[in-house]
């Protein structure tokens, strides 16, 4: 961990990267120019998380809502993942750095599944950064597929409905092995999560930012983190210095 880095800091952080398409547009280029852009500033925040012991980031590179754009701009988004994780996978091995995938492969061109498999496979060793890239992917289709096999699991007499807990629809979701995201950032001045982790951001801290991705830089990330640590997080409770003796 850095010496920049405190005992506070997220161990988990989800980012909605939005606002490439709204760069380019400002400076009359094509929609693609800002998701190569955004693609740069997606391997620098990706460094600087590494660098500052973050435990966990899921990068929201592309939602099931996504497939209603242009299909032009889908086909240059799955290109561009592909190229992404083709010339970076060396590095990720090198740095440490696990990368994995949720979301619904179905969709995803073959080419890609196949270097996203063998990418996770050549870093699942590693043990720095977890490194996710939430593809394909909508946390309500991630929630109802939970229910549909819990369900399953009631019809064939497994388990009791009394036994379904909140721990047991974590455990059937695609991000059971890693722990809530502790801070969610989004940017380009939009304040929704947008099918983005839903059940697992109850208790997350919020970041709206005003700047558009292609814009964002390390030093955004660090305004996050210390905005992040200057809140108190109560899960419910009461705030530790406004705490009153009950009569």
């Amino acid at each position: 961990m850095s010496a920049s880095s405190t005992d506070r800091d997220p161990i988990h952080i989800g980012i909605i990267m939005d606002g490439n398409g709204r760069w380019a547009q400002l400076r009359g280029r094509p929609r693609t120019f800002g998701h190569i852009k955004g693609a740069r500033v997606a391997k620098k925040i990706i460094t600087r998380c590494a660098e500052e012991g973050i435990g966990a980031l899921t990068l929201f590179a592309f939602s099931t809502e996504n497939w209603l754009r242009p299909q032009l701009e889908v086909s240059f988004l799955m290109s561009l993942l592909k190229r992404y994780l083709d010339r970076e996978s060396d590095t990720l091995v090198k740095e440490n750095i696990q990368f994995s995938m949720i979301g619904e492969p179905d969709r995803v061109p073959a080419d890609l599944m196949k270097i996203i498999r063998e990418t996770e496979a050549r870093t699942a060793n590693n043990t720095g950064l977890k490194l996710i890239f939430a593809l394909n992917y909508g946390s309500r289709n991630e929630i109802t597929e939970a229910v549909k096999r819990i369900a399953t699991r009631v019809a064939a007499g497994q388990i009791e409905p009394a036994q379904i807990t909140e721990t047991l629809i974590s455990e059937n979701l695609q991000t059971a092995k890693l722990r809530d995201p502790d801070l969610i950032i989004r940017t380009s001045g939009e304040s929704r999560l947008s099918n983005f982790l839903l059940w697992q951001a109850a208790y997350s801290e919020f970041y709206f930012s005003p700047v558009l991705w292609p814009d964002f830089t390390a030093e955004h990330l660090m305004e996050a983190l210390a905005d992040f640590n200057l809140r108190e997080r109560r899960y419910g409770r009461v705030a530790a210095n406004n705490r009153q003796v009950e009569a």
